[in-house]
Parts: structure tokens; sequence; C-alpha cells
């Protein structure tokens, strides 16, 4: 599967970027019991696991903070910051996986949620192809 990056616009002209920048963004389903909803994502080769702003576990039902505590640091204003885990199902361009996700409350809300190593880039093999602003997904299963 295939998905084109997010355009983020720059508010005035950057000698470096241009008028633009792009970034793999994509979109995603999540599902909690008989509620989904849908959350874009940067995907993370950086990330350790995938984590999503706590407010959205939220909207899904959860009692975020009843999950399995793990500390993360890098994004976050403070270090270390938790997280909790939970079991979700992502669908991701019409493969749905069940993984565990971390919510937290110490990433920003207004920002994109990550995908990282343990839940998404152990099921997905990733291709970057910036010149073409392409990223192709292929389930490994």
């Amino acid at each position: 599967m295939k998905f084109k990056y997010f355009k983020f616009p720059l508010p005035g002209r950057s000698d470096f970027f241009g008028t633009s920048i792009l970034r793999p963004v994509i979109p995603i389903d999540i599902t909690i019991g008989e509620i989904t909803a849908g959350y874009d994502a940067l995907i993370d080769s950086g990330a350790d696991f995938c984590i999503f702003d706590g407010s959205l576990g939220e909207m899904l039902g959860l009692d975020v903070r009843s999950g399995k505590v793990i500390e993360f640091g890098g994004v976050q204003v403070y270090q270390p910051s938790k997280s909790y885990l939970h079991e979700v199902a992502i669908s991701i361009g019409g493969s749905k996986q069940k993984i565990l996700v971390a919510f937290s409350y110490d990433i920003a809300s207004s920002g994109y949620g990550l995908l990282g190593q343990k839940g998404f880039f152990d099921l997905f093999s990733v291709k970057f192809d910036l010149q073409k602003e392409e990223i192709e997904l292929k389930d490994k299963r």
C-alpha cells in the first residue's frame, strides 16, 4: 500500500525547505471495542514503540492510567515521561492488526501519534521515497 508524504505549509519561505516540509504522516484508524477513531500518525523509525495522546485513549473509552506504565524520553518536555500500555486494533490501508500502544499525557495534543519499532516496524516493511513523495508499506504477515 502506498501513501503520499504529508506536505506541511510553512508560514513563510525558507531558504532550506522552500514553502513546505514533507513528513511521513499517514492516516490510521484505532479501535477499542466498538469505538473507532481516525488519527494521523508519523512513521518514526527512531521511536521504540507506538505512542499516542492520552486524550485519544479517553475518547476511545479507556481508563488510560489503568494500563501498564512504561517510561520514555526524547519527544516530550520532561524526562522521563510516563505512558500507559493498552491493546488496540489499528487499521492501516485495509490491514488490521492488534498491537500494544502507549498513551501519554506528556506529548503534544496538537501533534501526531508516533508509529515506532514495536507495533509498526515489526509488522510492516517500510520504504521511504522522498523524491517521489511516497511511502510504501508491505504487511509482513
